[in-house]
């Protein structure tokens, strides 16, 4: 187990993982999950409590990860947790499904919602969305395979980006969106609103403990650990609250019900139809920035399942020029492009994805 990390070299900063964490948990979801929150919350306050609450119990869960990530610092993340908890059979169960669907369906879910939005923007013919998502897997993989370096800056950029899309959103909708009669009336009567609306709050914010599959990288992990992980979690939580201040400040909790395209209806509602480009456009950053990062953090997974077991000994190959498991992204990347053929030739790739 010691040689896989010995090959390794720590080379992230506190920073790297900060924008690794945002993006993947930030990804299309918060886009989507709010008016589901907002149709199962019986007022506005009870509405914010849920995601102020998912923030809180996210930063419990990541105090545990953080335990066992400084703990145990090694790139295959859960999959050595359960590997030293259950044994071999159990992890290499894990590792296999998160090579063959897991991480890289995620991957091509979020390539296809990239690539739908993409196709608002300039249409590629009749296959745009599956052109794009393979432009997008290609690219991204091939930026990692050139170096942890230019991996992880592309994720700086793009998580920079994305933030700052996110305030934009934020701004207009809290200062030139119409205010809406903030409803506090019940949304629905059913009894299990409350447990729903936290089901989809948990969703939104999930991700985070991929966090452990880059222990192995961060400089100083003891203490930098730790800080990525409540650094992470408090700029989303905080980015969460504020957009869903804003959706309710604009269209109120019954609008945010009924909306089928929050983010582009308050956007519409601001600055006219440009608003809509402008989530088309945000859309696009945040499905990049969350599929850079799930291509990073999947392939350490390939490589420590490649140093285990001999009949995946290609993956465990450790490239010290850019330090990074070129193998493990390149096979990954392999069978993502393989997906988005799938999702192609049943003619609906991100429903495909999520069956």
């Amino acid at each position: 187990m010691g040689s896989s990390v010995n090959t390794m070299k720590p080379t992230l900063l506190v920073w790297d993982a900060v924008a690794l964490i945002v993006g993947v948990v930030i990804g299309a979801g918060i886009f989507e999950t709010p008016s589901l929150v907002a149709g199962n919350a019986s007022n506005s306050t009870m509405a914010l409590l849920t995601w102020l609450l998912g923030g809180g119990v996210s930063i419990i869960g990541a105090l545990c990860y953080a335990e066992l990530a400084t703990t145990y610092p090694h790139p295959g993340g859960n999959y050595y947790y359960l590997q030293r908890a259950f044994g071999s059979s159990l992890a290499f169960l894990f590792a296999w499904a998160r090579l063959a669907v897991i991480q890289t369906g995620s991957i091509v879910l979020l390539a296809f919602v990239f690539g739908d939005y993409a196709s608002q923007l300039w249409r590629l013919g009749t296959y745009s969305a599956s052109i794009y998502a393979s432009v997008a897997i290609a690219l991204l993989t091939g930026l990692n395979i050139l170096g942890v370096r230019l991996g992880k800056w592309t994720q700086n950029w793009l998580a920079a980006a994305q933030v700052l899309g996110l305030i934009l959103l934020i701004f207009f909708g809290l200062a030139f969106a119409t205010p809406a009669a903030i409803s506090t009336a019940p949304a629905t009567t059913s009894p299990g609103n409350f447990g729903l609306a936290m089901v989809f709050v948990l969703l939104t914010y999930g991700g985070w403990n991929e966090a452990a599959y880059i222990s192995a990288e961060l400089r100083n992990v003891q203490q930098n650990m730790v800080r990525s992980l409540l650094w992470s979690i408090g700029i989303i939580t905080t980015i969460y609250l504020l957009v869903n201040l804003a959706f309710l400040r604009g269209l109120g909790l019954a609008g945010m019900a009924e909306s089928e395209a929050l983010a582009a209806q308050l956007m519409r509602q601001a600055v006219g139809e440009p608003g809509a480009v402008f989530i088309s456009l945000l859309v696009v950053v945040t499905t990049l920035c969350s599929t850079n990062a799930t291509i990073f953090t999947g392939a350490r997974t390939n490589y420590a399942l490649g140093r285990d077991f001999s009949l995946f000994r290609f993956l465990g190959q450790w490239r010290t020029q850019g330090s990074t498991p070129a193998a493990a992204l390149l096979v990954q990347g392999a069978i993502a492009l393989l997906l988005v053929l799938l999702g192609t030739i049943t003619r609906n790739g991100f429903d495909t994805m999520v069956d």
